[in-house]
């Protein structure tokens, strides 16, 4: 279903929203891989790099997951939307995959543009540039559906949480904390 859901959801099928579960345990199974990937990543550079790198990467990258399901969470809660924030998170969470088909149609497209004699470097471009605004429009369109918004409030949820992923994950980077340039580059 969950697969289901995604395929309705990227088609611009809004009812794709009720192929994703309500409950916790749909919700947790959603999150399990985009907690795990970043700690298999943090060990591994723990082992290779240094601990502290390791840490640092690990819980940035962390912050960065949870911090949409809570401000999910708050939007829904003030828009008087609360039961339909759990359903939503959890298709927003499953949304993360959809970045490995829309990566494959782009490298195909970006392959299309250079034979059709756009410089490849503005071919890369134009492929990014449509990929990110699709996976724009999908998030959004998941918030439209999910917790039943007009445009713009979708638009400024997508706005706020772009702003605070960015600052929970740059942020400690940033800092530094006392990690030269190339452990910060395993970041």
């Amino acid at each position: 279903m969950i697969l289901r859901g995604m395929w309705r959801l990227a088609k611009g099928d809004a009812g794709g929203i009720r192929e994703f579960g309500r409950g916790l345990d749909n919700f947790y199974a959603s999150l399990a891989p985009l907690i795990a990937f970043p700690l298999v990543g943090a060990l591994i550079t723990a082992l290779q790099v240094d601990w502290r790198v390791a840490v640092v990467s690990f819980l940035a990258r962390l912050c960065g997951v949870l911090v949409l399901p809570v401000l999910v969470y708050e939007f829904a809660r003030f828009y008087g939307r609360e039961p339909m924030w759990l359903r939503t998170a959890t298709a927003l969470n499953w949304s993360f995959w959809v970045l490995l088909p829309v990566l494959l149609v782009g490298a195909f497209l970006g392959a299309i543009l250079a034979q059709m004699g756009l410089p490849m470097r503005t071919a890369e471009l134009a492929t990014l540039g449509i990929m990110a605004a699709y996976l724009l429009w999908y998030r959004w369109f998941i918030l439209r559906a999910g917790l039943a918004l007009n445009g713009w409030r979708a638009a400024l949820i997508i706005l706020v949480s772009g702003a605070l992923i960015a600052l929970f994950t740059v942020i400690p980077v940033a800092l530094g904390l006392g990690l030269d340039a190339a452990q910060l580059s395993h970041l």
